[in-house]
């Protein structure tokens, strides 16, 4: 089996890169105004390439200069030509001809068009811009660039190397064994590498975003080490416990397997489930990483036993991660034993004080905003957020934000008249600060009107402009016999925002949904499922109030390195939900399907909660621990995007493992106790037996299954797992 990987990796990589094509940065909304108009516009003029680069090159005086005359203009002219000289440029706009300079002279822009995509945008023409403007640097201006002609900030992979660096640490440690801790790095690193080369492959069908491989990574980079620890775990203790190497492998795939195909079953759903955002990037991404989770689930079903059968006595050397033997683990009592025996001396506090302070976190969350990341959000030392603040200081905060109004004019004569009437109504709207004259395409039948606000882009108050053009779109269409249609980049980022807005509880419906159907297979219970997602409710809340707090509000901010606040990427709710969901669910399916397998075998129910809760702790604390190095490190990097992205997961993780998966259910499930099994009768023969803990792997045959209604006269009208096949009931 290990052959047959390889062979297919390199054969995947190989034929990937041969077919792959460019990614796309590219972004759409379908279903919005903002995309509709984009659309009449491509349709009406196509000579015009809408998806063409641009970008924008600011010019600054000195304090007390002005760049109107004298040196200053020549420096800009000269600059500007050489612009025009850089190869792939399409166009340069000239200040003075189009009144880009600031009523002071202080400040003058230029609109630099390029003839490719902004994918195609190379160090050729970044370079070439940046060499271009040597002239007005020499002559004491201060030129900043933004759009596609900037250079993207360029970022060392630290981030990453550290997060993996750290798992290789925290596995090390808890196997004793570097050539153990070895072996989920190398099987998470083969599945993430055949999901990017499935990405890359299918940029050659269809348009892939360059952001789908960073989550690609992350995501696929933390489940494929879970799911590999699961199951080296278990093989490592049976083992250890006198078990050959052969039938181990086998029971470790047959139970742990069990575990990681339902694990990885509910992390695809979460991510699937993007499709109904209607938005292609999060389609595109749910998709790419959901094909790499499933990857890792093969992984760890094929290719992880193959590697251990390989290693024989190397993978089962160094320490001891779990106690197989009750009284051993009583003589030698783990953190993870003790924790759980002061959860089940102080069950009610170890419920109320994190439901109480989950809430007191997520308060924040309702005053949650959203917006697609600009250069606004860019670090304070890069040259296109210095570019963005010289040009809102020098003609007004609502001019990195102007709005398109896509005009279509009536038939016939009055076209030009009836565009000029619409900019003169649009001008009395409250919020705008200028609006340009109208440009009437050749044909006649439309005009672009170029509306600045008075407030920035990612202002609430700017929003509120869009929805008042639009509203006051029907007495202007009915005034001039025009259709008014609001778009634009900023207009596109604000429809983008309210609509992931709009989908995140569709999105919750759908995968809580799901997921409850999986979890009752899984568990074959009612109330298991219930609190594992209402658990997960408290995680997300808890996550999006303490992101809100730091990224919105600047709580904190100094101490994570966050310069730049403001709110948060539209994308990010939307993704935390997916990718926290389906960790969450790893780890309660890691901690509860021990529980169940306790019970199954006759256990009372606070043992099989203390018991599993001892098999599975430290499983779940090394997963939790590498996941939180794994995101923190995309924490490094000045991105502000990038930074609330990293610590919206660690914290997610750090919360529904150490809070949520080992304190609060726990404690739910000592309070529950029997009943935290109950299944109706009804239910219980219309599902099917899935067998997760693999009680048919049990030796003699003799394994222990849950016993069905009729075995369970003290259950009422359900069944609960609970009862031994030798009819010894130690409840």
């Amino acid at each position: 089996m290990v052959i047959p990987w390889l062979i297919g990796i390199v054969a995947l990589s190989a034929g990937a890169i041969g077919i792959s094509k460019p990614f796309s940065d590219g972004f759409s909304v379908p279903g919005t105004e903002s995309q509709d108009a984009i659309e009449l516009i491509e349709a009406r003029t196509p000579g015009a390439d809408i998806d063409a680069a641009s970008g924008r090159v600011v010019f600054a005086a000195p304090d007390g200069e002005s760049l109107d005359t004298g040196a200053g203009r020549t420096a800009v002219e000269r600059s500007l030509g050489a612009i025009g000289q850089v190869p792939g440029v399409a166009a340069v706009t000239d200040p003075y001809a189009s009144e880009a300079v600031s009523t002071d002279g202080g400040t003058a822009y230029a609109d630099v068009d390029f003839s490719m995509p902004a994918a195609e945008i190379a160090t050729e023409q970044t370079d070439g811009v940046a060499a271009a403007v040597q002239p007005a640097t020499d002559a004491g201006l201060r030129v900043e660039v933004g759009g596609d002609a900037a250079a993207a900030p360029a970022e060392a992979p630290i981030g990453e190397v550290l997060g993996i660096v750290v798992a290789a640490l925290v596995l090390t440690i808890t196997f004793g064994s570097v050539v153990a801790a070895g072996l989920p790095l190398l099987t998470a690193g083969l599945g993430v590498a055949v999901g990017i080369m499935g990405a890359l492959a299918a940029t050659a069908f269809t348009d892939l975003d360059s952001n789908t491989t960073t989550l690609t990574l992350m995501l696929g980079l933390a489940v494929g080490i879970d799911y590999a620890l699961l199951v080296l775990t278990r093989h490592r203790a049976q083992v250890r416990a006198g078990m050959d190497i052969g039938p181990s492998i086998a029971r470790a795939v047959a139970t742990a397997g069990s575990a990681v195909v339902f694990a990885g079953t509910t992390v695809v759903i979460a991510l699937v489930a993007l499709l109904v955002t209607g938005i292609p990037l999060l389609q595109q991404m749910g998709l790419a990483t959901a094909f790499t989770v499933a990857v890792a689930v093969l992984v760890n079903l094929t290719l992880v036993p193959a590697l251990l059968a390989v290693m024989g006595r190397r993978a089962v050397r160094g320490k001891v991660v779990l106690e197989t033997d009750g009284a051993a683990a009583a003589e030698r009592p783990t953190m993870g034993a003790r924790w759980i025996a002061l959860v089940m001396k102080h069950r009610v506090l170890a419920i109320v004080v994190p439901v109480v302070a989950l809430g007191a976190l997520a308060v924040p969350a309702l005053d949650m905003r959203l917006a697609l990341p600009g250069d606004s959000a860019l670090s304070t030392e890069t040259t296109q957020r210095q570019a963005y603040d010289l040009l809102s200081e020098g003609f007004g905060p609502g001019f990195n934000g102007p709005l398109t109004v896509a005009t279509v004019l009536p038939d016939g004569v009055g076209g030009e008249t009836a565009a000029a009437e619409v900019a003169a109504q649009l001008g009395g709207i409250d919020g705008v600060a200028a609006v340009s004259p109208p440009q009437v395409d050749p044909g006649g039948d439309l005009a672009l009107i170029r509306v600045v606000p008075t407030t920035g882009p990612t202002d609430p108050a700017t929003a509120d402009l869009v929805r008042s053009i639009r509203d006051a779109a029907g007495g202007i269409e009915s005034a001039t016999g025009t259709e008014v249609l609001v778009t634009g980049q900023t207009a596109v980022e604000i429809d983008a925002s309210q609509k992931m807005a709009d989908a995140l509880v569709p999105y919750l419906a759908v995968i809580v949904g799901l997921a409850l159907l999986v979890l009752l297979l899984a568990f074959r219970s009612v109330l298991v499922p219930v609190t594992a997602l209402a658990g997960f409710l408290l995680t997300i809340a808890a996550t999006f109030g303490a992101v809100v707090s730091v990224f919105q509000n600047g709580f904190a901010a100094d101490l994570l390195g966050v310069d730049q606040t403001g709110p948060l990427a539209s994308i990010l709710p939307v993704v935390m939900i997916g990718v926290l969901f389906g960790l969450a669910m790893d780890y309660q399916i890691f901690l509860v399907s021990r529980m169940r397998e306790e019970v199954g075998h006759g256990a009372t129910p606070p043992d099989a909660v203390r018991d599993g809760f001892r098999h599975g702790a430290r499983v779940v604390t090394a997963a939790a621990l590498i996941m939180t190095a794994v995101f923190s490190g995309f924490m490094i990097p000045d991105d502000p995007i990038i930074k609330s992205v990293g610590f919206a997961f660690a914290l997610g993780v750090l919360i529904d493992a150490f809070v949520v998966r080992m304190t609060l259910i726990p404690a739910v499930m000592l309070l529950m106790g029997r009943r935290a099994w109950y299944l109706p009768g009804w239910l219980d023969r219309v599902l099917p037996d899935v067998d997760l803990e693999g009680a048919a792997m049990e030796a003699g045959s003799s394994a222990a299954q849950p016993p069905r209604e009729a075995e369970l006269a003290s259950s009422g009208s359900g069944t609960s797992p609970g009862t031994s096949d030798g009819g010894h009931d130690r409840r």
